[in-house]
Parts: C-alpha cells; structure tokens; sequence
C-alpha cells in the first residue's frame, strides 16, 4: 500500500469515552451536561478514555484520543489583526510553535541560532557583525530569531492553506 500525507482543518473538544460494560461506548462532550437520561454512564462504563470530539467539513463526527489528537493538530489561535471569521496564523501560534531557541558564538562576531520547532524541525540563521568590538550575543539572537519567526509565519501560512484548500488544484 502507498503511503499519504494530508492535512485538514476540524473543530473539536475534549470529551470522554465511555466504554460500556454491556458493550457499546457513549462519548460525553466538555461542553455538554448530564442529562437525567444519560448521567448514570460514569456508573454502566468499565473505563473512560481522555480524548477529542472531531467534526470534520463534511459534517461527520468522531472521537480521537487525546494524543493522536494532539500530535495530528495544531490549535489555531486567531489573529486580532485579521478578520477573526476567516483561518490565520496569530503571532501566538509562531510563538509557541518554537520550543527550543539556542545560541553559539562563531569566531569573534557571529552568532548561529538554532530554533527547534514543536514538531522536531530545526530552522538556523546567523547574523554576523562588521567589527569583534560591536558584537552582542543578545543582539545577534534577536535579529536571528526575528529572521526565523517570519520562516515560521511562511511554513504556517503553508500548513494552513494546505488545511483550507486541500493539496489538489
């Protein structure tokens, strides 16, 4: 069998699987409430599992659990700057898609940085000074970092598009 890659965007909440002891589960939304029809699952269940209530474009519905959930999708978070009724990547979503930030001094006025993303890709950019007296670490950390944000903001962009329009013209 052939091996695909995909990405689509869905809305979700957590919620709970319930798996009954007769048989059969029944899936409880975060937003939902007991009802009296249904508030005696907890007690009929012979275990519960933590995950997500997945509504696809199409209208199905599903439940995954929490850690495929999570590794599969990344939350997007609106950008204020934009119209919030439309995707778009937001500053907090660049922000927090860099978990690691490391910085090394190349000779005597370069500094490498290092930004290791959540999904484990690296991006590294070098800003580099004229003269050894004006060099700042600091300095050339924050024109790299700036440098890979807007490499974040374009992958992003990518990844979103590609969740909005799918990857077939």
């Amino acid at each position: 069998m052939k091996q695909y890659i995909g990405t689509k965007i869905v809305e979700a909440e957590p919620a709970t699987l319930y798996e009954l002891k007769e048989g059969g589960h029944f899936m409880k939304k975060a937003s939902e409430e007991w009802t009296e029809e249904n508030a005696r699952i907890p007690d009929l269940a012979s275990s519960t599992r933590e995950g997500y209530a997945v509504r696809y474009a199409d209208g199905y519905e599903s439940w995954s659990p929490k850690d495929v959930f999570e590794r599969a999708y990344l939350p997007i978070e609106v950008n204020e700057n934009l119209k919030p009724d439309q995707p778009s990547v937001s500053q907090k979503m660049v922000d927090d898609f860099i978990t690691e930030v490391h910085v090394t001094t190349l000779g005597e006025k370069t500094a490498v940085v290092r930004a290791v993303l959540v999904n484990g890709f690296e991006i590294v950019d070098a800003s580099s000074f004229v003269s050894p007296e004006n060099y700042s670490e600091e300095l050339g950390k924050k024109i790299c970092l700036e440098r890979i944000k807007n490499k974040v903001w374009m992958l992003l962009g990518f990844l979103l598009q590609t969740g909005v329009s799918g990857v077939k013209k």
